[in-house]
């Protein structure tokens, strides 16, 4: 079992920045990827950036130059680097991390921009 805790959201004013952090603990050397989803109010949850052991990286258009994903493998961390924060990136972020068969998701952490 894997277990994922985010932590860093908040409200914020548009343009403005946050970090989001997910401390993963438990079956650790299980995890071959990680990542960050939101789920904006009345939508479903969408991919925003992943990262895998090796350190390569994807995200989403949308975000592509605003957000940046990396991770501290010493502290067993990924976190999410959001700037020029936009009202419309409103939404619950999870931490998801994968294993060979199984993923887990973290409880979320809710972004408020506000404009």
């Amino acid at each position: 079992q894997v277990r994922l805790v985010e932590s860093g959201g908040g409200l914020v004013q548009a343009g403005g920045s946050l970090r989001l952090s997910c401390a993963a603990s438990g079956n650790i050397f299980s995890i071959n990827a990680m990542g960050w989803y939101r789920q904006p109010p009345g939508k479903q949850r969408e991919l925003v950036a992943t990262i895998t052991n090796s350190g390569p990286t994807t995200s989403a258009d949308s975000v592509k130059g605003r957000f940046t994903i990396s991770r501290n493998n010493a502290k067993n961390t990924v976190y999410l680097q959001m700037n020029s924060l936009k009202p419309e990136h409103t939404a619950v972020y999870y931490c998801m991390a994968v294993t060979r068969v199984l993923a887990f998701w973290g409880p979320g952490t809710q972004v408020t921009v506000s404009s």
